[in-house]
Parts: structure tokens; C-alpha cells; sequence
């Protein structure tokens, strides 16, 4: 057995071995080896879960992270907004379906992270032949235009870095 096949993700078993110790708060021998056993173990139990993603902007993937920070603050601001005027001005909270056009499911996965990060979307349901998801939204008077927009904003660069 190859030391490759033993550890496939060397950066990931580290990080899981630190998690192990920072937990424990000791390092000592005996949880060293007992963190070193459980990185090995749990990464080799998880790796036919561990999807296969390849980025192929890696730029456009940049940007669109930078997009989403900013998108979470100002979403903050906007809910914060929303929620100290609702006795003038109630929201217009709504279920909305947005078609996709996103089939890549490390791309879908990372729309409904994102979905579920920012503020006033939470991602409610996917269809079974992932053509269409079904957003609630905070406020959204017009759903064509959030829609739209929301394809614009997070579907069309996730189509660009996945697929």
C-alpha cells in the first residue's frame, strides 16, 4: 500500500490531527497517535463521499467568494433594515421557484451553501431532475426580477467555475 493511497489528502489529515489536538488541548503522545489514527480513518471512511470537483476558473471562483462576503453584509444590513421598519413596512416574504440550468452537483452544492449564507434565502427545495429549486426569500415584490437576478448573480458564475 502506498503512502499516497494510506493518506490521499495529506493537508486534510493534518488539519484533522490539529482539530483533534486543539479538542483534546494536550499533546501528548497518546492523543498525537489516537489524532493521527482517527485522521487516517476517518478520511479513508469518507472517501467514496468526497466529491470530485474541478475548478476550472479559478479567478472567476475568486470573485464570485468576494461576491458572496459582500453579498452577506450588505443581506445583513438589508434583514437588520427590514426588521426595524416592519411596523410601517411589513416584507414581502414569498416561496419562489427558479429554474436552473446548473447541473454540476459540486455547483449545487455550493448554491445552496450560498443560499443558505447570505441573508433572506434559504434554499427549500431542489427538483428530483435538479431543474428547478424552490428559494423563500425575505422580501422579493417582484419575483421575475429576483429571479433573474439571482441567476445572474450566483447561477451564471457557478455554470462558469463547475462546468
Amino acid at each position: 500500500m502506498t503512502l499516497r493511497r494510506l493518506v490521499p489528502q495529506p493537508g486534510l489529515s493534518i488539519a484533522l490531527l490539529a482539530l483533534w489536538l486543539l479538542l483534546a488541548r494536550s499533546v501528548e503522545m497518546a492523543q498525537v497517535l489516537l489524532g493521527m489514527a482517527i485522521a487516517l480513518i476517518v478520511r479513508i471512511l469518507v472517501s467514496t463521499l468526497w466529491p470530485v470537483a474541478r475548478i476550472r476558473r479559478p479567478l472567476t471562483a475568486l470573485r464570485f467568494a468576494l461576491r458572496i462576503g459582500g453579498d452577506v453584509v450588505h443581506s445583513n444590513l438589508v434583514v437588520a433594515w427590514g426588521v426595524l421598519r416592519w411596523p410601517w413596512r411589513r416584507p414581502v416574504y414569498r416561496f419562489i421557484l427558479i429554474p436552473l440550468d446548473l447541473r454540476d452537483p459540486a455547483g449545487l452544492a455550493v448554491l445552496s451553501v450560498v443560499t443558505t449564507v447570505v441573508p433572506g434565502t434559504v434554499w427549500s427545495e431542489l427538483a428530483v431532475d435538479r431543474s428547478a429549486m424552490l428559494l423563500h426569500v425575505w422580501d422579493a415584490p417582484d419575483e421575475a426580477a429576483f429571479a433573474a437576478r439571482f441567476k445572474a448573480r450566483y447561477e451564471a458564475p457557478l455554470r462558469e467555475i463547475f462546468e
